[in-house]
């Protein structure tokens, strides 16, 4: 079989005996499937008992990329510089990404109510922490520790909402639907919570988009964790032991080439989230920060959801190296324009890759991992997006600082493209017969 054939899966990267034991679903030596339809979007909610959940993670996962951002203008409306406010978002993010991966693996334990429950409880008093510290001026490694322990502690939704999902619908084209709509929906907020953050951070009051972010995670968690059927979620991973047990999962190679396309993904949306915002700001458009963000996010689901009914490219692994070249060149080439007309419009071509993207990452996760680990798995999905972001927010707030948003925009192509082509030279790992 030639390497870049992969006629052993559906689309979704269904295991072979969970789709061997799903009567009417897609068998494992299928052809891989064009897409979810509106049809098993439609079965997908229709699923009993998880309208509650649904809705509930929903508040819970706006927030998930609103913190960073709103630390990012709250500290720089503080201090008046973005290369100190990157710093401090990076911090918040490089914590969330240490705490996805634990929280991740905790619900694979323990069950998302008992785990989520008692980080909640940790949660608030580190971010009623953040806000004294930046209201009393302290210096900035204060400031940048505890960002990190308030992403470090952020409730982890994502992987648990996912999961459910999981244990709720048999393998097949309805779970997929269930998982593309987790990933649209997961980087929808990652595009729109920074877009609600920059609209809060032109209020009167600095503080506004942490207020809300805190308060969305505790209404949402608090919502999520009461819900019916995930208070009888029951742990299904054995507890292990042993030498080298808890780097069982990062130990794939499948997995280790899905972390890396998302790391690569994250640097380059992590450089727009702050270059954007800093090209309204130079237009003497502060204001217009947000809303160019949330124009990013717009664009990107819209055709999300096309793309979900029709991917391209077909063979799963061969979407994550393409699409995210053509989205790295695509942000590279706003760098290029002149005015905030033509950055708009640049910006609208490039939000086109966001949602596939993370449509796929959703899809990775079922091909590369088993189910007893898909909370931890997911986990490393947001950890490494959320690296990349931290990592793309702090290159890009030196940047914007010293060279200008423009440069900050043309060099987030490069690592975006270096990655890529890493990953299209790693596209093997993520074959079924090199997972299984």
């Amino acid at each position: 079989m030639p390497r870049d054939e992969d006629p052993e899966t559906d689309a979704a990267g269904v295991h072979s005996g969970d789709a061997a034991g799903s009567a009417g679903h897609t068998s494992a030596l299928a052809p891989e499937q064009h897409g979810a339809s509106r049809a098993d979007y439609a079965a997908a909610f229709r699923t009993r008992g998880m309208v509650w959940p649904v809705l509930a993670s929903l508040l819970a996962r706006l927030p998930i990329a609103m913190g960073s951002i709103s630390l990012l203008f709250y500290v720089q409306r503080t201090t008046g510089t973005f290369s100190d406010a990157g710093f401090v978002s990076g911090a918040a993010l490089f914590g969330l990404a240490v705490g996805s991966v634990s929280q991740g693996k905790l619900i694979d334990r323990f069950g998302p109510t008992r785990s989520l429950g008692t980080i909640l409880l940790v949660f608030l008093p580190i971010a009623a922490s953040v806000f004294i510290a930046i209201e009393a001026h302290a210096p900035l490694p204060v400031l940048i520790v505890a960002a990190f322990a308030f992403g470090l502690t952020q409730p982890a939704i994502s992987p648990a909402s996912r999961g459910l999902w999981g244990r709720m619908l048999p393998a097949g084209s309805v779970r997929e639907a269930a998982y593309t709509y987790e990933a649209i929906s997961l980087e929808t907020f990652f595009i729109l919570g920074p877009a609600l953050a920059g609209l809060l951070a032109t209020s009167a009051v600095p503080a506004a988009g942490l207020v809300v972010t805190v308060s969305l995670f505790f209404v949402g968690t608090t919502l999520f964790i009461a819900a019916p059927v995930v208070r009888r979620w029951r742990p299904s991973r054995q507890v292990e032991s042993g030498s080298g047990k808890a780097t069982q999962l990062i130990r794939r190679p499948g997995v280790q080439t899905m972390i890396l396309l998302v790391f690569g993904f994250g640097i380059v949306i992590g450089f727009g989230e702050v270059a954007i915002p800093a090209a309204a700001i130079e237009a003497g458009y502060p204001a217009l920060g947000g809303v160019l963000l949330g124009v990013w996010s717009i664009t990107s689901v819209i055709f999300g959801i096309f793309y979900a009914a029709h991917p391209w490219p077909r063979a799963l692994h061969l979407r994550g190296p393409v699409l995210l070249g053509a989205f790295a060149i695509l942000v590279g080439v706003m760098g290029l324009t002149h005015g905030l007309l033509w950055l708009t419009v640049a910006l609208l071509v490039s939000g086109l890759m966001i949602t596939p993207q993370a449509t796929l990452h959703s899809l990775l996760v079922d091909r590369v991992a088993p189910d007893r680990y898909s909370a931890e798995a997911f986990g490393w999905v947001t950890t490494a997006v959320t690296v990349g972001i931290g990592i793309g927010q702090a290159s890009s707030g030196q940047l914007v600082e010293t060279l200008g948003y423009e440069s900050a925009l043309l060099v987030a192509a490069v690592p975006g493209v270096l990655v890529a082509a890493l990953g299209w030279l790693r596209r093997g790992t993520l074959l079924r017969s090199a997972v299984d």
